[in-house]
């Protein structure tokens, strides 16, 4: 799972896309930043997303040919938490089925390609909730953005992740990848 993040876990505007910080990432980009995001994500990978996320990213990524970040992110299989896969063209794509957790569970357990979950929120909170995260990846912003969407629920019961590398830019960001270990350990 890989995430953009603000300092006070914000991952997203509070609804529309007229938030006056809605371009808060665009600052920070920088080279070195893209190929560590790059490196995280694997040479070889599908994605599971949620259908807001799919439905925000089909519009921009199709339009993204030639460069090999783009061009990796259009060719994976997206596979989507929706309950119109009906519309699902920005393709390859397939959707999870009725029972989200039974179709990630297979998708899993197939031999393939890594599955890299970006963005959405809600799905992000019910696969840790249910210990389907291998790795949590947060790209965190020297930005505090006060208002919208946090990354975690407050559904989600306490877990723990151990740490397994950092890497800092130029620009500030800070790339953090822990492991998902499970249930937070009692600390008596």
């Amino acid at each position: 799972m890989m995430e953009h993040i603000s300092l006070d876990g914000v991952i997203a505007p509070p609804g529309n896309d007229d938030y006056a910080n809605g371009g808060w990432t665009a600052a920070y980009r920088s080279p070195q930043g893209a190929a560590a995001v790059a490196e995280a994500q694997g040479a070889n990978f599908d994605l599971l997303l949620g259908r807001k996320t799919y439905d925000l990213w089909s519009g921009h990524w199709p339009k993204m040919s030639g460069g090999p970040f783009a061009d990796k992110i259009n060719a994976a299989t997206k596979y989507v938490a929706t309950h119109r896969p009906e519309s699902l063209a920005w393709g390859p794509a397939k959707d999870l089925g009725t029972d989200i957790l039974a179709g990630v569970r297979g998708i899993k357990s197939m031999d393939g390609p890594d599955l890299v979950l970006w963005g959405s929120s809600t799905l992000t909170s019910v696969l840790l909730e249910q210990g389907l995260v291998d790795e949590v990846v947060l790209i965190t912003y020297p930005v505090l953005l006060g208002k919208g969407k946090r990354f975690f629920s407050d559904s989600v019961d306490a877990c723990e992740l151990a740490f397994v590398s950092t890497m800092n830019t130029p620009t500030g960001l800070l790339m953090n990848r822990y492991r998902y270990v499970g249930a937070l350990r009692s600390q008596e």
